[in-house]
């Protein structure tokens, strides 16, 4: 062992535990850190803000199943920081966020920058440590990356006393902590697939944390080889492919109502990786008799978020499960292509590109038609990013989410997200292309990662639906207060320019003739210049959500 300080062995550790990037905004608090990443082969992303480092960390967390991993100051950096830790809590992801605290004598004094990371982040992590001992720098960071990732994953804070991690230890790189993906068992195998022998409207639910391509891609042949009717949690439409013969929609806003009713009226409802939660339930209406019968795969053994009846849990992950029934037929069973192809037909209308969009303002081009301009010249293995607001509606709707992971957006309905989570993923591949809806409230929250996305190589293609206002908001005002807009108009300033700015393609895109061009000279751009895109779309405001 050579003697090095604790913050040297920190980033030993983070190689060891495959890291490739980690996302920052430097500070004074954690010097030896960012000293430890010179030369040591693992990428610092410097980001801009770090809200836009957080939601950095957390699409690759998403994208990995890994944790992303983010480093900060204390006080006004951690302060900022706390919008991708609540994103992370709320969407299950793993992420290790690394917090430059002040030095230990300096405690309980209201020190430059002191926060207390146990009353700040304690409520919304899985866990929370700080570094007091400089020999336990490896280990914290093994345990660290075991919370994120076991269980329900989600994100642990670690806070990093200034002068201890200067002190020189000659410790080792503690090794990774193994996670465990569950089972099932031979028994629950077979209750299960005689549960599905005896019912007469069975359907799968799948969500949530825990999945791998294999696994939907296992899952997805099970349900298919069956014939079983397959709906999926809001924002989680990639864990089964859009055109499934299968797919029967996202229980999303805006889910068709054959989709409810699958969810209703399901006499057998296997929840894979996800659970009951407000959105799929309709605020907790949907399916909530006590008689209803659940199965949930779910390796969540305290099954938090969930609400209505267990009828049986089996504890493993979406992995464990996928495996389990990978070659799996359930032999004699009812017919149930009466139950399952009204719910199938209406999602596959409703994702497909109308071929009459209407007719939109003067001076504005239809988001429809700009999709369906993107979808068409996109390559097969791309992914999609989108925050929150009607904007996303169109990602949701038409996105054909080929593979998994190809959808990137957020269930704790955070903003800001689109920009950030773009980035980061064509960080993590830069041969795929990668393309985000943004509003143009959402937009102007993280736009300024553009110049992260310039300097460090990333190249994806930014569309930013202008409407000039935070559209959501004002759908909901026109419902409650109507006649009354208050607080939700906005005066936008050109983003194409603003993209132009950044040193990436920029474009605005105010008429329907120009989209193939626009379009086209922005994917050149993307793909070929290798520079990010910003296409200014001004819309029709009164077209807040894509018609039907």
């Amino acid at each position: 062992m050579t003697e090095q300080s604790a913050g040297h062995l920190i980033v030993e550790s983070l190689k060891h535990h495959g890291v490739e990037r980690v996302f920052s905004v430097p500070g004074e608090s954690y010097l030896d850190v960012l000293d430890g990443l010179y030369n040591s082969g693992i990428e610092n992303v410097v980001c801009r803000q770090e809200g836009g480092a957080l939601y950095m960390a957390e699409a690759v967390g998403k994208a990995t199943g890994r944790p992303g991993v983010a480093m900060v100051t204390r006080g006004p950096g951690a302060s900022n920081a706390f919008v991708g830790i609540h994103l992370a809590w709320q969407d299950s992801t793993p992420l290790v966020l690394f917090v430059g605290l002040i030095p230990l004598d300096h405690r309980m004094k209201e020190a430059f920058q002191e926060l207390d990371p146990y009353a700040w982040f304690g409520t919304q992590t899985k866990r929370v440590f700080v570094l007091d001992k400089a020999e336990r720098a490896s280990e914290v960071v093994a345990e660290a990356f075991f919370a994120a990732t076991s269980g329900r994953p989600g994100p642990v804070v670690v806070g990093l006393p200034e002068d201890v991690i200067t002190d020189m230890v000659d410790r080792p790189v503690v090794p990774r902590i193994p996670v465990t993906e569950g089972s099932v068992s031979d028994q629950e195998l077979a209750d299960l697939t005689h549960a599905f022998s005896t019912a007469q409207r069975p359907a799968l639910l799948l969500g949530g944390p825990r999945w791998n391509a294999v696994a939907s891609q296992q899952v997805t042949a099970f349900a298919e080889k069956n014939g079983i009717p397959v709906i999926s949690d809001w924002r989680a439409a990639d864990r089964i492919p859009g055109n499934s013969p299968v797919n029967a929609g996202e229980l999303g806003y805006r889910r068709t109502e054959e989709s409810v009713a699958v969810l209703k009226d399901a006499d057998l409802l296997v929840l894979v990786g996800g659970t009951l939660s407000d959105i799929p339930t309709d605020g907790f209406t949907v399916r909530q008799e006590p008689d209803a019968t659940n199965w949930i795969v779910n390796i969540d053994a305290s099954l938090r978020q969930h609400s209505g009846a267990v009828t049986r849990q089996i504890l493993a992950s979406p992995v464990a499960f996928g495996h389990a029934v990978a070659d799996l037929d359930l032999g004699e069973h009812p017919d149930w292509s009466s139950w399952r192809d009204p719910a199938v037909a209406a999602h596959q209308e409703v994702s497909r590109i109308p071929d009459n969009t209407g007719t939109n303002a003067e001076g504005t081009a239809d988001m429809t038609l700009v999709m369906a301009e993107v979808l068409k010249r996109m390559p097969e293995d791309t992914q999609i990013t989108f925050g929150s607001g009607n904007h996303t509606a169109w990602g949701h709707r038409y996105f054909p989410n080929s593979f998994y992971p190809s959808q990137f957006s957020v269930r704790n309905g955070t903003m800001g997200y689109s920009v950030p989570a773009a980035v980061a993923l064509s960080l993590q591949d830069k041969d795929r292309f990668v393309f985000s809806i943004a509003g143009d409230g959402e937009f102007l929250m993280n736009s300024q990662e553009l110049a992260t996305a310039k300097q460090f190589g990333a190249h994806p293609l930014i569309l930013v639906m202008d409407n000039s206002q935070f559209g959501t908001i004002r759908s909901h005002q026109e419902t409650r207060y109507p006649g009354r807009i208050s607080g939700t108009q906005l005066e936008n300033p050109d983003f194409g320019v603003l993209g132009q700015g950044y040193g990436g393609y920029g474009a605005r895109l105010d008429n329907n003739g120009d989209i193939e061009r626009v379009i086209g000279e922005a994917m050149t751009a993307v793909q070929e210049d290798r520079v990010p895109a910003v296409v200014h779309v001004v819309v029709d405001r009164s077209k807040v959500m894509p018609d039907g």
